[in-house]
């Protein structure tokens, strides 16, 4: 089977789109006519799309989060990357943390993402994230 031509035609006639939509028949579908209502996504995929998600958010960190992101421990670091999964923007917003990251006052810092609409909203993934950020090792 010629894949490449396949894929081609099939562009062609379901579209590339990256972002989900409503298709005729009122169904959420993503890429190239995947319905993700009915289909959904395989484990495989959905590993696929967190590994790319990681890095992406790491590049972003390591960019616009200049000297410090890059200058924390493994833990710290890994803390960061899953409170940026609200979104690397919002996270960035988060100024008093960022201040006390860079002085390494870490109990500060966790008192700050503790102090937060997102705490709220995520309730005990704050509380794990911020122990985790206080006392620099995993739960």
């Amino acid at each position: 089977m010629n894949r490449t031509r396949l894929k081609v035609m099939l562009v062609r006639h379901e579209g590339l789109r990256l972002y989900p939509y409503t298709d005729t028949v009122g169904k959420t579908t993503i890429g190239v006519g995947r319905n993700i209502e009915d289909r959904g996504i395989s484990s495989e995929e959905a590993g696929f799309l967190l590994d790319n998600d990681i890095t992406y958010i790491f590049q972003q960190l390591s960019k616009r989060a200049i000297g410090v992101f890059t200058s924390l421990d493994e833990v710290r670091q890994h803390i960061l990357i899953d409170m940026a999964f609200m979104g690397v923007e919002k996270l960035l917003g988060f100024h008093r943390m960022w201040k006390a990251l860079e002085r390494r006052d870490f109990v500060a810092a966790a008192r700050e993402m503790l102090d937060s609409k997102w705490a709220s909203q995520v309730g005990s993934r704050a509380t794990e994230l911020a122990a985790m950020m206080e006392g620099g090792a995993y739960l």
